[in-house]
């Protein structure tokens, strides 16, 4: 292709190569190849001019860029998805022109068109207004089509042509303005979670072969590399590889996958290669189905949002009410139709999501996933936390303090039988019993049966002919029944420790305890009282575990509040309990056991390494391991309640004065219309600008 240099400077260089040189979809493909090269930082193409805007680092030579450029020839431009940050771009580029193809024709109308054909226009033009003005009135209701129709028709029955014209051509740059803002705010949320991936490389009998993402199926074998992200759900049939779970997890540390291993798209591959063979590509992803969820997030709108859009559809008789009032006084039809012609819900319709769009694409970046406006307006208004203990408050990585053995069995051996039962579940206590048999070199096979996870604080399943549980003194000795014998019992109390106990037993005996030091996380502390300084007025600790650690941890943490040896069912109906206090509540947790109460409370928080059913259940996900990122949370929750207050502030400040400025006679109607329309458009713009502040973003990091 041939170019022209427009820019060249420090690791950016525009390229210019004629109008029509490439079409939009074809900019997106020749982006996609530069972007392949090693060195290439970003590009952006833009077809209706056809440039090239090249960012580099040190790594390529420019040279070398241009030499690709000028190689590249229309039919080898690959055919791809644009990125988010294109998509972003296209509607801009669709909004630009559809803006300046509105403004160029009306003003070619008002020169070269005569008078009668303008009438003609507008009277056409009219037309859609009010019909659906007159359909809104057939159907009950009284919305702002009533008020437009009434306005346009005003107009045309005072022959006033030019001001209904002057109307409808405001209405429409209002509408492309609304359309704008709303596809662009979510489609830069969406972006914020998109696989930026073109091409894999398939596993072939003859070879690896690079294919089109697109092209990829359920079944194919792809080759994922160092540095390379992984691109679909599926699972590892060769190879070892390191990887980078913190899309799906938060978990920063890499994980090893070998053979028989799950990966997930969004993860990233640190050292090693391993062929993946597919089992889920583009939408039936977990992390695409996470994105349906924000796309989806509609209806969970905040109910603030519906508050909005019934205030707004409540106004409108009154409005139409001081119009048809203004007119009969005064006889003035000037005057009504300035009334008219401004009206509070198209502000407050629109502003409103927008805000809660913008507040939920700014969580996103903060590494929080809220799946719902709702959930951030009951996470800001709630006054009740409560929080589970164990890899929640404590550190996500506690240790074994001591291993305890009874009757006939050797220390090693109770470490090694918990170890292989433990390891087929993701939770800290489960990770701190398996890190623990490794580092004591204590490898196992796997012996048992089918293991199963009981809800009720345990694991269950056969060892060698015998049935083995372990997991909390109510599962092993309550709910299963293992006799606590009294040398047993004597070898116990002489442990002094604040430690929980995971107890084991095969058969019907006791065979040994297992103690665990989960230290509370050095922020814990801090955060808590910065939750309590942002309103929260009742802090609550959770756990399964005994009277004296939960004791100790909340002696340490500041809180005043906590319920001991409580049952996952247990947790839900004190939650319930709590509620009925009415209280709002938020429930923090991380386990399977958690469930029941993240889905009884007002809104519910997943932490980093929680399981997969505590991330289904929970309305938000934190992706950091920093519980602070609950301190940002609340404050962008808060933040976003504030903007919509002034909103409606500014909303009806704004309008009212527009409408005591008409009925005064000062503003005529067209320009009532121009204000009421710039002054939508401003407070949605400034609706869409990040709630929180850098150095509140630094305060809370």
């Amino acid at each position: 292709m041939k170019y022209a240099i427009c820019y060249d400077g420090p690791g950016r260089l525009r390229l210019r190569l004629g109008q029509h040189a490439f079409s939009e979809k074809e900019g997106w493909g020749i982006a996609s190849l530069l972007r392949q090269k090693s060195g290439v930082e970003r590009v952006r193409t833009c077809a209706q001019n056809g440039s090239i805007l090249i960012y580099y680092g040190k790594e390529i030579a420019k040279e070398n860029l241009l030499e690709l450029v000028g190689k590249l020839r229309r039919a080898d431009i690959p055919k791809v998805e644009p990125t988010g940050e294109e998509d972003v771009q296209a509607i801009d580029l669709r909004f630009q022109e559809k803006i300046c193809s509105m403004v160029l024709r009306r003003a070619a109308e008002k020169l070269l068109l005569p008078v009668p054909l303008q009438i003609c226009k507008t009277c056409l033009r009219a037309v859609p207004f009010l019909w659906h003005g007159l359909r809104s009135l057939l159907h009950g209701r009284m919305n702002v089509n009533v008020l437009d129709a009434a306005a346009i028709g005003a107009s045309m029955l005072k022959r006033s042509f030019s001001s209904a014209s002057s109307i409808m051509f405001l209405l429409s740059f209002s509408d492309i303005l609304e359309d704008y803002t709303r596809k662009r705010t979510e489609t830069a949320l969406s972006a914020s979670l998109a696989i930026q991936i073109d091409k894999v490389w398939l596993v072939t009998p003859e070879g690896d072969v690079q294919i089109p993402l697109s092209d990829v199926k359920a079944g194919d074998l792809l080759r994922i590399r160092t540095g390379t992200m992984i691109p679909v759900d599926g699972k590892v049939r060769e190879g070892e590889a390191m990887v980078n779970e913190a899309t799906m997890t938060g978990e920063p540390l890499a994980v090893r996958k070998a053979e028989g291993a799950m990966v997930y798209a969004g993860t990233l591959v640190e050292e090693g290669s391993v062929a993946v063979e597919v089992m889920a590509v583009n939408a039936q992803t977990r992390i695409q189905r996470i994105m349906d969820l924000i796309a989806a997030s509609e209806e969970l709108k905040a109910s603030v949002q519906g508050k909005a859009e019934r205030l707004a559809d409540r106004i409108v008789p009154y409005h139409l009410l001081t119009a048809a009032a203004v007119f009969l006084l005064t006889r003035n039809t000037t005057k009504t139709m300035a009334i008219l012609t401004v009206d509070y819900s198209c502000a407050i319709k629109l502003a409103t999501p927008i805000a809660v769009i913008s507040a939920m694409r700014e969580a996103a970046n903060h590494r929080m996933m809220v799946k719902g406006g709702r959930h951030l307006e009951a996470f800001g208004a709630a006054d009740t936390i409560i929080f589970d203990k164990t890899g929640t408050l404590t550190e996500a990585c506690p240790q074994v303090s001591q291993v305890i053995a009874f009757g006939d069995y050797e220390r090693n051996e109770v470490l090694r039988t918990a170890a292989c039962l433990e390891e087929h579940f993701p939770h800290s206590v489960a990770r701190a019993i398996v890190r623990q048999a490794a580092e004591e070199g204590l490898f196992h096979e796997e012996r048992h049966a089918e293991v199963k996870y009981v809800v009720a604080h345990g694991i269950a399943s056969e060892l060698e002919g015998k049935k083995v549980v372990i997991g909390s003194p109510h599962f092993v000795f309550e709910d299963e029944g293992i006799p606590l014998k009294e040398a047993d019992r004597e070898k116990l109390d002489a442990v002094d420790s604040t430690d929980s106990g995971v107890y084991l037993a095969i058969g019907e005996d006791l065979a040994g305890a297992i103690f665990i030091h989960d230290p509370v996380r050095q922020e814990a502390a801090e955060v808590i009282e910065a939750l309590r300084q942002t309103g929260i007025q009742h802090i609550i600790m959770m756990t399964g575990d005994g009277e004296k650690a939960a004791r100790t941890a909340c002696q340490q943490l500041g809180i005043t509040e906590y319920y001991a040896r409580v049952l996952p069912e247990d947790k839900a109906a004190k939650v319930e309990e709590i509620k009925t206090q009415g209280r709002t509540v938020i429930m923090v947790g991380d386990g399977i056991n958690d469930s029941p109460a993240l889905s009884a409370a007002n809104v519910s928080v997943a932490m980093k390494d929680a399981s997969d059913l505590a991330r289904e259940v929970a309305d938000i996900a934190l992706l950091s391991g920093e519980l602070w990122e609950l301190v940002t949370l609340r404050h962008l929750s808060q933040a976003l309640m504030g903007r919509i207050s002034r909103n409606y502030k500014a909303i009806i400040g704004f309008n009212t004065s527009l409408l005591l400025l008409g009925l005064a006679g000062i503003l005529q109607p067209t320009v009532s219309a121009f204000f009421h329309n710039l002054s939508t458009v401003a407070i949605s713009g400034t609706s869409m600008r990040p709630l929180l502040p850098r150095g509140k973003e630094e305060q809370t990091a």
